[in-house]
C-alpha cells in the first residue's frame, strides 16, 4: 500500500523511569514533538518516528534520565544494498519527490587531510617556540605582483590592488540569512570583528541590522541576485560572485518557503512565504569572457575598492576553470570541496558529485604556477575543514587562507542531526522559529566563535614553529608533507612524497 511506512525508526528514545521526574523539559525543548506528558498515567511517551537525535532533549534532562541511540532494528541489507539505500527508495516510493538533505556529504570516501602528515624540524633546521619568538598568521588576500619594482627615484612602489587583511587564515563562510538564524548571523558578525576576520552572507543578502558590520564583511551575488542592491554592494569589504558549491555543484539555491517570514523576505527581496529558488547558472555568464564583464562590473560599482573573489565547487576540471578565473581580473578563487555542508541539496547531488578539495587544491595551485600567474589571485578553500591541521596542510598545498562553516556551526551547538531544510533546529541555528531562534544567545555564541578561533590560531602557530616556520611563507611548500597509504596518483596530484621518502 502506497501510505505504508516499511521500516521501523532510525532512532530510541531510552527513557530511565527511575530517573524521570516529569518535569516536561524535553516536550518544551523538542520542535519536533517527539515527547509528549499523558497526565491520566503519569507517563512520558515518545514517539520515536519524529526523532532526529538533535540532542536537545539529553542534554538539557536535568536528571540524566533520557539517551537517544541508534536502533539495532536492520533491515535484510546485503554489500549492495544497505539499510540507507533500501530507505531511500522507499521514501521516494512513497513521496514521489526528489530526496533532500543538509550538511555535508557523509559517505565513506577517503579524507586525504587524514592521510597526510606534516614534517617537523629537528636539528639542522631548529624548530621555533611561538610562545617567546615572533611568529605571523596574518594574512592578505588578493592580487600580488610578481616582483618588486621601484620608481624613478628607487623607491619601492608600495600600492596594491584591493586586499583583505585577515588576523589568522580563516574565515566563516557563506551561511545565508535565512537558511541559518539572525540570531547564528550576528554571533558570525560579532565573531569576525572581533577576530579581525570576515565571514559570508551567502546568497541571501544582508540584514539591515548588520550593516554596522560591512568591514568584516564578505557580500555574495549568486544566480538568483537575491539582496543584490547598491547599498549591499557598498556595505561589504569585498565582493563574492558565488558560481558553484561544493554541495551541491551545478544547480542553484533552494530556501524553502517555510524559512522566508517578514525579516528574511524583506532582506531578500522577496514575496514572503515564497521558496527562495536561484537557479543553476548566473544567465548572463555562459563563458570566462562573461564572467570578466561580471567580475568589471562589481568593480567599476565598488569603485574598484573592493577585491572581487569568484566562488566555484571543486569539480574534475576546476584547474583549468582556475585558470580562466584567474585571467578575468578576480583576486580571489574560493573553491569549495564536495565535502561542503548545505542547508538543503538534492541527496544524489550532495553525495554524487564533485572531488575532494584536498585534490582540487593541489591541483590549482600547480597549474596556477606552472603557467606563471599564481600571483594573479589569491585561493581560499572550504569544504570540511575540521581543524588547525587541516588548516595548516592546506595552506602547505597552496591555499592562501580557508573557509569554515560546518566548523563555526558546531561552536554554535550544532549536533549534525541533518535536518536543517526543515526549520526545525532545536538548537537555534537553522530556523526562523522565532521559539526556537531565541534558544542561539548570540552574546554567548560569538564568544564560542572567538574562542575556537583563538585556540586555533594558537594551534597554526605551534605546528608553524614546530615545522621552523614563523610566517605564512609556508604557503605551498609541500616539502613539509607526507603521505600515508596514498596511491601513486593521488601522491602526484598533491605534489608530495609518501612518509619516509
Amino acid at each position: 500500500m502506497p501510505g505504508i511506512n516499511y521500516f521501523y525508526p532510525e532512532f530510541e528514545v531510552v527513557r530511565n523511569d527511575a530517573r524521570c521526574i516529569r518535569c516536561q523539559v524535553c516536550a518544551r525543548q523538542c520542535a519536533n514533538e517527539v515527547h509528549s506528558y499523558d497526565p491520566e498515567r503519569d507517563l512520558m511517551l515518545s514517539d520515536e518516528s519524529k526523532c532526529v537525535n538533535c540532542q536537545r532533549c539529553v542534554s538539557l534532562c536535568p536528571t540524566r534520565a533520557l539517551k537517544i541511540v541508534k536502533s539495532d532494528c536492520r533491515l535484510r541489507e546485503n554489500a549492495n544494498w544497505e539499510g540507507d539505500t533500501i530507505r531511500e527508495v522507499y521514501k521516494q516510493a512513497l513521496s514521489g519527490g526528489v530526496l533532500l538533505s543538509s550538511m555535508g556529504n557523509p559517505k565513506n570516501y577517503p579524507v586525504y587531510w587524514d592521510k597526510i602528515l606534516i614534517n617537523a624540524s629537528q636539528v639542522t633546521n631548529p624548530s621555533i617556540d611561538p610562545l617567546r619568538e615572533p611568529m605571523e598568521t596574518r594574512v592578505f588576500l588578493g592580487k600580488k605582483p610578481e616582483k618588486l619594482e621601484r620608481d624613478e627615484n628607487g623607491n619601492l612602489k608600495c600600492e596594491l590592488t584591493p586586499q583583505l587583511e585577515l588576523s589568522m587564515p580563516v574565515m566563516f563562510s557563506a551561511m545565508s540569512y535565512g537558511s541559518i538564524s539572525y540570531n547564528a548571523h550576528e554571533s558570525l558578525a560579532r565573531a569576525s570583528k572581533e577576530l579581525g576576520i570576515y565571514y559570508n552572507t551567502g546568497e541571501g543578502g544582508l540584514h539591515e541590522d548588520f550593516y554596522v558590520y560591512g568591514p568584516n564583511t564578505i557580500v555574495q551575488v549568486a544566480s538568483g541576485r537575491f539582496g543584490v542592491h547598491r547599498d549591499y554592494m557598498e556595505a561589504g569589504a569585498a565582493v563574492e560572485i558565488k558560481m558553484g558549491q561544493g554541495a551541491k555543484p551545478g544547480i542553484g539555491g533552494h530556501l524553502p518557503g517555510t524559512k522566508v517570514g517578514p525579516d528574511v523576505s524583506r532582506t531578500r527581496m522577496i514575496p514572503e512565504g515564497s521558496d527562495a529558488i536561484s537557479p543553476a547558472p548566473h544567465h548572463d555568464i555562459y563563458s570566462i569572457e562573461d564572467l570578466r564583464q561580471l567580475v568589471y562590473s562589481i568593480k567599476e560599482a565598488t569603485g574598484h575598492k573592493k577585491p572581487v573573489i569568484v566562488k566555484v565547487a571543486a569539480v574534475h576540471n576546476i584547474a583549468a576553470i582556475a585558470s580562466g578565473i584567474a585571467r578575468s581580473g578576480a583576486d580571489i578563487i574560493a573553491i569549495d570541496g564536495f565535502r561542503g555542508g548545505t542547508g538543503a541539496a538534492p541527496t544524489r547531488i550532495r553525495d554524487s558529485v564533485g572531488i575532494p578539495i584536498e585534490l582540487a587544491l593541489a591541483a590549482v595551485d600547480q597549474r596556477l604556477r606552472d603557467e606563471g600567474i599564481r600571483g594573479n589571485v589569491s585561493l581560499v578553500v572550504g569544504g570540511s575543514i575540521r581543524s588547525s591541521a587541516d588548516v595548516v596542510k592546506a595552506i602547505a598545498l597552496g591555499a592562501d587562507a580557508c573557509y569554515i562553516a560546518t566548523a563555526a556551526l558546531l561552536a554554535l551547538g550544532c549536533h549534525l542531526c541533518r535536518t536543517c531544510q526543515t526549520g526545525n533546529c532545536n538548537w537555534g541555528i537553522a530556523t526562523q522559529k522565532p521559539e526556537l531562534v531565541k534558544r542561539l544567545n548570540p552574546d554567548l555564541g560569538y564568544k564560542r566563535l572567538v574562542n575556537l578561533m583563538t585556540a586555533w590560531n594558537h594551534e597554526i602557530k605551534e605546528l608553524m614553529g614546530g615545522m621552523g616556520i614563523n610566517s605564512m611563507a609556508l604557503r605551498g611548500n609541500r616539502l613539509m608533507l607526507r603521505g600515508v597509504g596514498l596511491t601513486d596518483a593521488e601522491l602526484r596530484i598533491l605534489g608530495i612524497s609518501h612518509a619516509g621518502e
